[in-house]
């Protein structure tokens, strides 16, 4: 099993006057750990239930290992949703829900959800509804791990956890990765903790694409220019430029767009440093109000 792939083409969802979805075109290997970021209200979460097949697109086309989701059985049985609730039986103590998804998950690993539930502190005795938000968040994880899904969405599913938990989900899913390859997205507006495990990535900006790229591809087209203000205004005349913070006599511009050699030496030369852009700051200025 190493996943399946995911292509969307001028992929569109609307309710009624609200354009959720709009002439969305991307591309997920098969295989791949995928960043789907994006502000609240994005589209993230009807983009993934659409590729779940939960939902009827509007319009466009969208394939899941060459075929439609929508209504396929053999594609909706290939894919797993985690959301933050955990879609689980909230009146069952937790070893019925796992009884249960051990029952409609093929690839269902027993033994290793055992596991995700010492290694989150959660008995199997619990109900859900009898849980916090932080141990809800843990039972998804444990079910979207165990799943062992070819296709799995974990929406926004860490946000409800502590750092610790957080962090052990993240060691969790990199090493279950490696040994279990297959396609995982991971959807957030929280992006500093988990950029480095994406190898793609997709920002959404009010339904529409607004990046798709390689991971590092999309780091190294951001940049800090820092140095007397008059030298930064005028290496940066004519980039995109994202945020300009004064200090005084120094200037720091972040600015989109690869740099090249002669402004790199150029700015060697003017006494300015040239630093990189984290994802999250990226992603930030990227989706502000004065870009859009």
């Amino acid at each position: 099993m190493t996943g399946l792939g995911i292509t969307a083409h001028h992929l569109a969802v609307h309710f009624k006057d609200t354009r959720a979805l709009d002439e969305v075109s991307i591309q997920i290997e098969p295989g791949s750990i995928h960043g789907l970021l994006g502000r609240n209200g994005s589209g993230k979460t009807t983009l993934l239930s659409t590729i779940a097949g939960l939902r009827r697109p509007t319009s466009g086309s969208l394939l899941v290992d060459g075929e439609d989701p929508f209504e396929s059985e053999r594609i909706m049985g290939e894919i797993c949703l985690i959301r933050e609730g955990g879609d689980v039986l909230t009146d069952e103590q937790i070893r019925i829900n796992l009884k249960y998804f051990a029952n409609v998950r093929r690839y269902w690993d027993a033994d290793y959800a055992e596991e995700l539930l010492e290694a989150f502190e959660l008995s199997p005795r619990k109900r859900p509804d009898k849980l916090s938000r932080g141990q809800r968040s843990a039972l998804g994880v444990v079910i979207g791990l165990a799943s062992r899904a070819p296709v799995t969405f974990f929406d926004e599913v860490h946000l409800g956890m502590d750092a610790p938990s957080r962090y052990r989900f993240y060691d969790l899913l990199l090493a279950d990765y490696v040994e279990h390859p297959r396609t995982i997205v991971l959807s957030s507006h929280l992006i500093s903790e988990i950029e480095q495990l994406f190898a793609t990535v997709t920002i959404l900006d009010r339904g529409r694409v607004l990046i798709h790229d390689d991971a590092e591809e999309l780091r190294s087209r951001g940049a800090a220019l820092i140095g007397p203000a008059s030298a930064v205004r005028d290496l940066v005349s004519g980039l995109h430029v994202l945020s300009t913070q004064s200090l005084g006599p120094t200037e720091k511009v972040t600015v989109f767009g690869g740099l090249d050699a002669d402004l790199r030496h150029r700015a060697r030369t003017a006494d300015v440093e040239i630093g990189p852009v984290s994802m999250q700051d990226l992603f930030v200025h990227l989706t502000s109000g004065e870009e859009r």
